[in-house]
């Protein structure tokens, strides 16, 4: 008797580029593909033919960029919002899929989708209570308590948090369409690139003194989140923490602005063990996504 194996599909949708893989578990992953972000219907057509090659499948978890109505009783659910990035303004993305494959499709935020996989299989397997935050294109936070993702009326958008900025140290007004010098606006790739004058994708080198801001700025974010949400582990992901340097300075920052009140052993003795850099790297999203095509996201919020 032939066994037939299930086979899930996989999304991480960003501003670039749309990563899609095929696989039977995290283990066993049997093709990959990346296609450039293009106009939504180019895109969605490029992934969908993508899947189609490899017949049915189970299931296909989406790990998108945001902001996504994540109201699953709202008529927008699945529908991505107020994003800058205007073509995919409107966009079900989810539903898209869905109508095409004609197979169970799943959505959450390319962050949410990081910190599940993080928590089940990378840096914070061994925590109930974990912060992973991106930082790239945007800032995001997924936070995870008690095993279960944090969500109300829909995601967090933790990106959009007002920080301490002292204008005559630092008068840069900051990129952020909505809200200016928010710590997206301060601290993201974007606000690098453009303190620094520099083309899209391109990073100052490592000694640039707008490093020591950007750290500051992140480790207020950091000092805030452990002061409200307790996490046992922070994760730090995204092409801005690709700088080594950068996680250092923040967790000598972190340290500084805590200034012994919290009381917790690894915070005051081991904090490279506490704030961490992904174990799974830029495969966190998808695999992410990956998680919740086979349901595993499910399995931790019940």
């Amino acid at each position: 008797m032939e066994v037939v194996l299930a086979l899930y599909g996989a999304i991480e949708s960003g501003g670039h580029k749309f990563v899609c893989l095929i696989a039977e578990d995290k283990d066993t992953i049997l093709e990959k593909k990346v296609f450039l972000t293009k106009k939504p219907k180019e895109t969605i057509l490029e992934v969908v033919n993508f899947f189609r090659q490899f017949g049915n499948l189970q299931s296909l978890g989406i790990a998108s960029f945001g902001p996504i109505d994540l109201n699953q009783n709202s008529q927008n659910y699945g529908v991505l919002t107020t994003t800058p990035k205007t073509l995919w303004q409107g966009i079900d993305l989810r539903k898209e899929i869905n109508s095409r494959l004609r197979i169970p499709v799943y959505i959450d935020t390319d962050v949410n989708s990081a910190a599940l996989a993080e928590h089940l299989w990378g840096s914070a397997n061994d925590v109930s209570n974990l912060v992973y935050i991106t930082v790239g294109t945007g800032i995001g936070a997924g936070i995870i308590c008690n095993d279960k993702l944090i969500k109300g009326f829909s995601h967090t958008e933790f990106g959009h948090i007002r920080i301490p900025h002292d204008l005559k140290e630092d008068s840069f007004l900051g990129v952020c369409i909505f809200h200016g010098n928010c710590l997206e606006g301060l601290a993201s790739a974007p606000a690098i690139n453009k303190r620094c004058e520099l083309e899209e994708g391109r990073i100052p080198p490592p000694e640039h003194q707008v490093w020591s801001l950007v750290a500051k700025y992140l480790s207020f974010a950091v000092n805030n989140l452990i002061f409200t949400t307790a996490p046992e582990k922070i994760i730090l992901g995204g092409g801005v923490m690709k700088n080594k340097k950068l996680i250092t300075l923040i967790r000598q920052n972190v340290y500084d602005l805590l200034n012994s009140y919290v009381e917790y052993d690894p915070i005051k003795f081991d904090l490279e063990n506490y704030i961490v850099h992904p174990k799974l790297g830029d495969e966190a999203g998808v695999l992410g996504a990956l998680a919740i095509a086979m349901g595993l996201n499910f399995e931790i919020n019940q």
